[in-house]
């Protein structure tokens, strides 16, 4: 698999690597005492340096999840994930898995919409319109409000991941999250490289997240093509 830098803002070839495993672990494509490939062939599968694919083991050993034996190999360790940047990503391939990257539509920072449940405290949101990919298949649009109150939000400085750039940008970490899985019509904004035409019914999220205060700071809607990714949800 090629992990390059899809472009400036994606995550660490590193990160993507580990969190691509981390995904593999959770959704049962990988169990615990399974051993991975050699280092050399993991390096080749994902056309990258031996010394990245080292650093990307380090990660998932640091996690927990990996087992590092000298001399036999690596060792999966199934267990609690810690602070996986995908952690609260739903969404998987049907085979299971897929490494979550998003293209940036609109970013704008706007008086909170009347037809916006209530999160937050302050009047005005930053609002972020993506389009949402698992490897290279494209699986949904989606926008997400977050509380000015907590930061602005700047499209330069954006990454993949958006609760990694809350961390290390705006100093905060989402820790719950609230989903409400339903039918939804794709909005007239969608792109037309997404799957689904303006007005289709497809696969529906509302999602309520919440940091360190007693009000959410951030909701978000994705719209999902339900031919190309299912929402997963697993009880441990």
């Amino acid at each position: 698999m090629n992990l390059s830098n899809h472009k400036r803002n994606a995550l660490p070839v590193y990160i993507q690597i580990a969190e691509l495993i981390i995904r593999d672990v959770s959704s049962g494509r990988l169990t615990d005492g399974d051993r991975l490939p050699p280092e050399r062939d993991m390096a080749a599968e994902f056309n990258t340096s031996v010394g990245t694919l080292r650093k990307a083991l380090a990660e998932l050993t640091n996690k927990g999840l990996l087992e590092r034996i000298q001399g036999s190999g690596n060792y999966i360790k199934t267990g609690q994930v810690r602070d996986s940047v995908y952690g609260m990503f739903r969404l998987e391939l049907p085979e299971g898995g897929g490494l979550p990257r998003a293209d940036i539509l609109s970013v704008a920072t706007l008086t909170k919409p009347s037809d916006l449940p209530r999160f937050g405290f302050a009047d005005r949101a930053a609002r972020i319109r993506r389009l949402r990919y698992l490897n290279d298949t494209i699986i949904a649009v989606e926008e997400i409000w977050l509380d000015e109150s907590v930061g602005v939000v700047t499209a330069d400085a954006l990454s993949d991941s958006l609760y990694r750039y809350y961390q290390k940008q705006l100093g905060f970490w989402i820790t719950r999250a609230e989903d409400r899985v339903s039918i939804g019509n794709v909005p007239d904004w969608a792109p037309q490289s997404f799957t689904r035409s303006p007005g289709t019914p497809v696969g529906y999220i509302e999602r309520f997240s919440w940091a360190d205060q007693d009000l959410p700071i951030e909701f978000s809607r994705t719209w999902f093509d339900t031919d190309q990714a299912l929402y997963v949800q697993r009880l441990k």
